[in-house]
């Protein structure tokens, strides 16, 4: 978060069936590219999204095809389509840093107002290896190419950019987890202090999902 900035293309399964059901080269391995200036998230990622079929446009197609519905029913199990139009198709719930030397969990609530995290600051100890973990879910149909983006500031100016490729996912009664590849917090005087942080949650439809900010301490301990 606060070192090089990664994007992670994360293969999901439900993406071999956007792969069968639109016929479009999907990328499926993992790699790591940096990221720029704000605005070159697309670019960077050298993504082409899968033209958009909603959960029952999938269900229907080819339903004569025995070997399909099969394929379908093994990749979507038995969904829980939330019929209420006011309820968001995608709802992050919260946002965990997990690190094994943290005396308490350290996690935000992101179904309430998230004015007030604007106004909270998490410390993390200098040096720590990290990751962050986000819930979400999804309620009526697959979405496709969910990323989590976030910049970091520091007095004002802009240290840190962060793209992860979370992937494709399709609704479900549970939450959905998505796990950030380990990082180190970054240590030493010069870069203690307090740091603001603007998070996104993404996707190919470049939908707004949910944005926030929160500031994070980086302190030589815990309790200092």
């Amino acid at each position: 978060m606060l070192g090089l900035d990664v994007c992670e293309f994360g293969g999901q399964v439900l993406e071999l069936l956007w792969l069968t059901m639109c016929y479009r080269g999907l990328m499926a391995e993992k790699e790591e590219k940096s990221i720029g200036e704000e605005g070159e998230d697309e670019a960077a990622l050298n993504y082409t999204p899968p033209a958009q079929k909603s959960l029952q446009e999938i269900t229907e197609l080819d339903k004569e095809d025995e070997s399909l519905n099969k394929y379908k029913q093994t990749l979507l199990g038995a969904v829980a389509i939330v019929a209420d139009p006011s309820i968001p198709n995608v709802q992050v719930t919260r946002l965990t840093l997990m690190c094994d030397q943290a005396p308490e969990p350290i996690t935000m609530d992101l179904t309430g107002d998230l004015e007030t995290l604007k106004k909270q600051s998490f410390t993390l100890k200098e040096g720590v290896d990290y990751r962050v973990k986000i819930h979400f879910k999804v309620n009526r149909d697959i979405v496709a190419g969910l990323k989590y983006v976030h910049g970091t500031y520091r007095k004002g100016l802009r240290v840190d950019k962060a793209v992860y490729m979370v992937g494709s996912y399709g609704p479900r009664a549970e939450e959905h987890e998505f796990m950030t590849p380990v990082e180190e917090a970054p240590k030493g005087m010069m870069v203690r202090g307090n740091y603001h942080i603007k998070s996104r949650f993404t996707d190919d439809d470049k939908t707004d999902h949910l944005s926030w900010e929160w500031n994070l301490n980086i302190k030589k301990d815990w309790s200092e």
